[in-house]
Parts: structure tokens; sequence; C-alpha cells
């Protein structure tokens, strides 16, 4: 073979190889394009429910990107100025006002409706923008609602390290313990990176997570040992497509979207296969007057419908743990549904004592 042949031939095997070699581990949890497929599990929600309908809060207004947090540029994300950019090393002043808004009235009309209706919401709190206003994290306590973290600051944590990761899901859990009296159960980073599932794992208290979009039911993984659960999240029936380049331009658009949402749901559920509708809100975007008035109408709608079970996360978390768990008399599912338990009370005791 001539010396030419042999380094064409070398040549050829280099552009051939991969430009990285990954581990495992550095590869993060597998993905499965199969799931549930067509056999899904056979569900009884509570009451006979054909769907059960779960509304997300998002509170993160005073955790968003700011030089003023220790970032090196301004917010430019989820905002009425859409298509934003961010300003290195800047303040941007109409962004900030943006987000303020969510914080000191926007907050305030969501809250209010959900209470005048009596529905039970799970809110995903920031650890920091709970630190930041205590008279929200007061409401949130004596709610009645399940305060899931959404990690302690709402950034990209694409490229963050592990150790810094790591630490800012001990200090949100910190914060949330010393804010509200009780630990999060559920956890949505909602930017994460292939170890995020891995250190929400390891940290050992959380009972599921919601950095997942793959599905119409909540599922198990078992990659990191034990069962753990996944209740997927949805950005369909989102009140961010308000702000995104194609989304809602109007209320009755986003309640049709809502509507049309639930009806399919709603319709499989009654023909023996239940499923789940989750609902994103964000304080800044849906408690805007204009907006709020489609999800009013939402909510008036799915009331006026038997057989809809309105739930938190803990609560359908209960159920998958109680009813769907992957192995039989495990000491580990005890564990979790021990934790379910006591959260349970925990926020039970705080909503009555505001009561009495």
């Amino acid at each position: 073979m001539s010396l030419k042949t042999l380094f064409f031939a070398g040549f050829l095997l280099f552009i051939s190889m991969p430009l990285t070699s990954y581990s495992a581990n550095q590869l993060g949890p597998k993905q499965d394009y199969v799931g549930y497929a067509d056999k899904p599990p056979v569900i009884h929600w509570p009451n006979h429910a054909y769907i059960a309908v779960q509304f997300v809060l998002n509170y993160e207004e005073g955790a968003e990107n700011n030089i003023l947090n220790g970032d090196t540029q301004s917010e430019h994300l989820l905002s009425d100025i859409v298509g934003a950019k961010p300003y290195a090393n800047q303040r941007n002043m109409n962004m900030e006002t943006l987000y303020e808004y969510g914080s000191r009235a926007g907050f305030w009309r969501v809250y209010h409706l959900f209470r005048r209706y009596n529905i039970p919401i799970t809110v995903f709190a920031v650890g920091m923008a709970l630190e930041k206003n205590p008279r929200v994290a007061q409401a949130l306590k004596t709610s009645g609602w399940e305060i899931a973290s959404h990690g302690y600051r709402w950034i990209d944590y694409q490229n963050v390290d592990p150790k810094t990761e790591k630490a800012h899901i001990a200090k949100s859990i910190a914060i949330h313990q010393k804010m509200l009296g009780r630990r999060p159960l559920g956890m949505y980073q909602g930017k994460p990176n292939v170890n995020t599932r891995k250190h929400i794992i390891e940290e050992g208290g959380f009972v599921y997570d919601a950095d997942s979009y793959a599905d119409d039911l909540p599922y198990w993984v078992t990659e990191y040992g034990e069962p753990h659960l996944i209740i997927p999240y949805t950005l369909d029936v989102n009140d961010m497509r308000f702000v995104a380049a194609q989304g809602f331009n109007s209320s009755e658009q986003y309640f049709t979207y809502l509507k049309d949402a639930f009806d399919i749901l709603y319709a499989e559920g009654k023909a023996g296969h239940p499923k789940m509708l989750s609902i994103g809100l964000h304080a800044r975007i849906i408690a805007r007057p204009a907006r709020i008035a489609g999800l009013q109408k939402f909510i008036n709608y799915i009331k006026s419908k038997k057989h809809v079970w309105i739930a938190r996360r803990i609560d359908i978390a209960k159920y998958w743990y109680t009813y769907q768990y992957p192995k039989k008399d495990d000491q580990y599912r005890q564990k979790r549904l021990a934790q379910i338990h006591l959260q349970e009370q925990l926020i039970q005791d705080d909503f009555l004592r505001v009561k009495s």
C-alpha cells in the first residue's frame, strides 16, 4: 500500500471520528421515545374525574438577570418587550419595571382570583424572588397551596457548573424553609442542564420534578436509583405565549386554546383514558387586566363541568405514589408518602391558623 493511500485512509478515519467523546454521566438522562405508547396506565382520578386540571403560578420576579443581582447582563425573556436583547453590564429599566409589575400588582390579582374560586394551585417559587417579597411569601404560606421550588435564580442553568447548581438548589430549599416554614417537595428548575435531575434526586427530599414536557401523564424514571416521579409541565397552554413572537394576542384566543385542550382531554377521559392538563401562569403576564379575563372565563367553563379534578401537583404525586408506583410494598414509596402527608398537614395547619 502506497504512502499516499495510507495517508488518505488515515484522513478518512480522522474526519469520521466524533469531535468530542462523552461518558454516560456527561450525557445525562436517557431519552425515551416510547413512553406509555398505546397502553397507558389504568387511572381512576378521585371522584371519578375524567381529567385532572392543574394550575401553576410561576413566581420569578426579583430573581431574573440583573447586574444588581451580580449578573453580567439584563433580563430579556418573557416580558411585553417581545424580542428584547440583553444589555451587557447595564440595567434595562423598562424590563425591570415589567417584572416589578408581577410582584407588586400581578401576583395579588392572580392570588385573589384563585382564592375567590377556592381553587388549589401549585406555585413554582424562585428562592431569591421569595426572599425579596416577604408579603408574598406570607400570603403563600397561608394560602393552602403547594409551593414547589423553581430554583434559587430565574436564570439559564445550561452552563452552570455542578457545584454552583447544587448550592443553588440547597439555598432555595433553605429559603423556602425560612420564609414558608416548610421545604418544597416538588422542583422545576425551568432551564435545566443534563445534570439537573441527578442533582435533584441526590438532594434526597424531592418527591417529584417537573422538568419535562414529554407526556400528558406523570411517569417514573429509575436511572439514578429508586423510582423518581416526573410530573410533566407544558409550554403550549401557558400564558408565556402572550409574549411570544407567535402566540395569543387576546384573552379570547387564550380562552379558546385552553378550552380546546380541556375538551379533547376531557373526552379522552370520558372514553376511559384520563389525562392531566397543566396550565402555566406568570404574575407579570396573565395578571394584566385584559389577559386575566380569559383565565377567569376558562375557570367558569371548567367549573360548569362534572367529573373534573382541580388538583395541586402534590395531590397528583400522592395519587401516583399510591396507585401507580412501579414496585410493591416498597419502603422508599412509604417514605415518600409520609413526606407528602406531613407536607399536607403543614399546609393545612397554616391555612386554618389564619382562618381562625
